[in-house]
């Protein structure tokens, strides 16, 4: 197996710091490699981890080297609990899950609504226990000796085999092993998805060729070692992940890691994870006291403090736009899904409040902190009471002085067979289930008075009834609309972890341009229509247009202006050049400095299409004729993007509706009509399907999509219409 060049050791925290002073409940790590142990990171919060842990991963595999990362928190729960909660024995699934379901802001977070939300899954009272919040949670006990008939162990084998280990189902307070697990799985399930191939989880991954390897370890198998190595004032926790990083370093150094990594028994390595050096305990030690000699020992601990920052997901991969061989005119399904399946979010993730968060996508799913209604209310103006007493016959139910209004509740209870005045959206009273409209009734000599008989629960609103504490409010991917705003404020979320926007760079090249007022010199120049069209496209679907310019046909120029889009934009969109002629020099540009595939469409207008990657930044190289553009844009460009942005994949919703046109098409490639509908509901086409006719993208007011196969369309026959709004226009 090839050795580790960087050790990384992280101890977790479930409390989520969100001050510059270095604690000693927050999040530590240190790093060993070849230059010697590096002073222990102070992470404020699990925010700042994951920003933490994605450039250092980034940053060593774009160098080559491979890294071994152990953190203090279970990979792993009793065996069969997994599989309870997923339908699957991989735990790794269970990561996925707390990764969609857990909501984790810095200072917020709902690992104690989830935790008792699993808990009412499964037989018992119990697993997960301490709840360290003031608002009770019936399916999360407060003690552990609270839970009953739970079924699983308290221990996995691991700690079964490690005096002094915490219990994975303690939530809260002191050894809070359980809230670290679930955070820290919810973390590294989204590291996994960013890194994809290049991470594996031992054990339960093979790690032969992982460029990351993560590993769950126990620092206190060196507990005599930390204490011996403690630096005055150092605080414990960054001193064990210092010590422990450079045991692992000089014990590789001296003999290698493999004994540690092999000795697991089978129901670690299938479902309940594993401690790194557990069976080796006593080789780890004597590496760990060999370290700390060679240690310099500075009089007061140095920390480093990581600041606050955003999260930034991995670059694309070098071969993400990359063709089976042997292709040649790629359908506009297969290239659809292949970019689909190549693509990730790359922009950073950050934390707003959700009044500011229009227009952005969610990074993490939106959980609802309270139920809305938070309790049961009424839905009209009128009169409560309890349904049991009434009968079919006219009811005379005594009126109760005082009266339930929204934000001022009647604090006593409404005795059977008593009524009592409430208004819209008012709790209801104990005592109260039903209340019956105001305009239905007579009131006096305190009295209310109204015909039966009454539904039961008439005119009320149950708590819940719209959403649930800690039911997806919305996904993960979502764009957020004003709509969205009010849900989310409804439902108490103050704060949404999301995307910052798509910075999308628009590059045009060619000698033959010039932009307005400029005046041509020659009927030879034209003025540039694509640059405005696809910043002005980028802009209406969210993004942050990135105006890059325009550049003659200049190999050291376009460079250039590649090399500034790379800083400036997270993807560039270029306009000419994109084939094989020989001015064509942003596809040779690419083909030499960047990882180009030039994927020949069969589609019409817009053939040619090149697929790049230039420092890491994908690039879209477009066709030159502004029809062609336009269309590539819509149909390749817009879904892309928003796959980029975070966003969800979106095809286009198109309808049927009878063609206005005849049309006679040939096989072999798939053809967009700019079209119009008329006002019986036909759709028409432009006269003329040249690329270089760009009045007819406003005349138009969609697109007709033609299959790929052979069509005789004349008029009556139905035809897919694609309007502009579908698109994002």
């Amino acid at each position: 197996m090839r050795p580790f060049d960087t050790i990384v050791i992280v101890d977790w925290s479930s409390g989520n710091d969100r001050g510059a002073t270095p604690k000693k409940d927050a999040i530590w790590a240190a790093v060993a490699s070849q230059d010697m142990p590096q002073d222990p990171v102070y992470l404020r919060n699990r925010q700042v981890a994951q920003v933490w842990l994605t450039e250092l991963f980034t940053r060593e595999i774009r160098a080559g080297r491979r890294v071994l990362a152990g953190f203090d928190f279970p990979f792993g729960y009793p065996a069969g609990f997994a599989q309870a909660i997923t339908g699957h024995t991989d735990p790794l699934v269970l990561w996925d899950h707390f990764a969609h379901h857990l909501y984790d802001s810095p200072g917020k977070n709902n690992r104690f609504a989830l935790a008792a939300q699993l808990n009412a899954r499964l037989p018992g009272h119990g697993p997960f226990w301490f709840n360290a919040l003031p608002t009770p949670l019936p399916d999360l006990p407060r003690k552990k000796s609270d839970r009953r008939g739970q079924m699983w162990p308290e221990f996995r084998l691991a700690e079964a085999q490690a005096p002094g280990t915490f219990s994975c189902w303690q939530m809260g307070g002191a050894g809070s092993v359980g809230g670290q697990a679930m955070t820290g799985q919810a973390v590294l399930g989204q590291l996994r998805a960013a890194f994809r191939a290049d991470l594996r989880v031992w054990p339960f991954e093979p790690i032969t060729d992982a460029a990351v390897v993560l590993a769950e370890v126990w620092p206190s198998l060196l507990r005599d070692q930390i204490k011996a190595a403690s630096r005055k004032d150092e605080i414990k926790d960054a001193c064990q992940t210092r010590v422990l990083a450079a045991a692992l370093w000089q014990m590789q150094s001296d003999v290698g890691l493999a004994q540690l990594l092999d000795d697991v028994p089978e129901l670690g390595k299938t479902q309940e994870g594993w401690l790194l050096g557990l069976a080796q305990t006593s080789a780890l030690r004597a590496a760990a006291t060999k370290a700390i000699r060679v240690q310099p020992t500075p009089f007061l601990p140095k920390y480093e403090i990581q600041p606050m920052s955003t999260l930034i997901p991995p670059r694309l991969r070098n071969d993400c736009f990359a063709m089976p061989q042997g292709v040649a005119w790629v359908p506009v399904d297969v290239a659809l899904e292949r970019l689909r399946a190549n693509l990730h979010a790359v922009c950073p993730i950050e934390t707003l409040p959700t009044s500011k968060a229009l227009g952005r996508f969610l990074a993490q799913d939106a959980l609802a902190l309270r139920a809305n209604p938070p309790a049961a209310n009424a839905a009209v103006d009128g009169y409560g009471f309890a349904h049991a007493a009434t009968t079919a016959d006219v009811q005379r139910l005594p009126l109760l002085a005082g009266r339930a209004a929204a934000g001022q509740p009647f604090l006593g209870a409404v005795p059977s067979g008593a009524a009592l005045r409430i208004l819209t959206g008012a709790i209801l009273p104990d005592g109260v289930d039903t209340v019956v409209l105001e305009e239905d009734c007579a009131v006096g000599d305190g009295l209310v008075v109204f015909d039966g008989p009454v539904k039961a629960r008439i005119n009320t609103r149950r708590a819940g009834e719209d959403m649930q504490a800690g039911q997806i409010a919305l996904p993960a991917g979502h764009q957020l609309r004003a709509p969205d705003l009010a849900l989310l404020s409804a439902l108490g979320v103050a704060q949404v972890s999301v995307f910052r926007p798509l910075r999308v760079g628009v590059l045009s090249t060619g000698d033959e341009l010039i932009t307005a007022p400029a005046l041509p010199t020659g009927s030879h120049q034209i003025y540039d229509a694509n640059r405005p069209m696809l910043l002005g496209l980028a802009q209406s679907w969210g993004f942050t247009p990135v105006d890059l310019g325009h550049v003659g046909d200049d190999p050291t120029l376009i460079a250039a202006a590649l090399d500034h889009g790379a800083t400036a934009a997270d993807v560039i969109l270029t306009s000419g050049g994109a084939s094989a002629g020989d001015e064509d020099h942003v596809s040779a540009l690419l083909r030499t400095r960047g990882q180009l595939s030039s994927w020949r469409i069969a589609m019409k207008p817009g053939r040619p299409l090149a697929l790049a990657l230039w420092d890491g930044v994908p690039v879209f190289g477009l066709p030159g004729n502004p029809v062609a553009a336009f269309v590539c844009a819509l149909i390749f460009a817009r879904p892309a993007c928003l796959h980029l942005a975070g966003g969800h994949w979106q095809a286009p919703n198109g309808f049927q509706v009878p063609a206005a046109f005849t049309k006679s098409k040939k096989a072999g490639r798939r053809e967009y009509l700019r079209a119009r509908l008329t006002e019986d509901g036909r759709a028409e086409v432009f006269a003329s399907e040249g690329s270089g006719r760009i009045s007819s993208l406003s005349w138009a007011e969609g697109l007709v999509e033609l299959p790929d196969a052979a069509a005789e369309i004349t008029p009556g026959d139905v035809v897919r219409f694609l309007p502009y709004g579908s698109f994002g226009i």
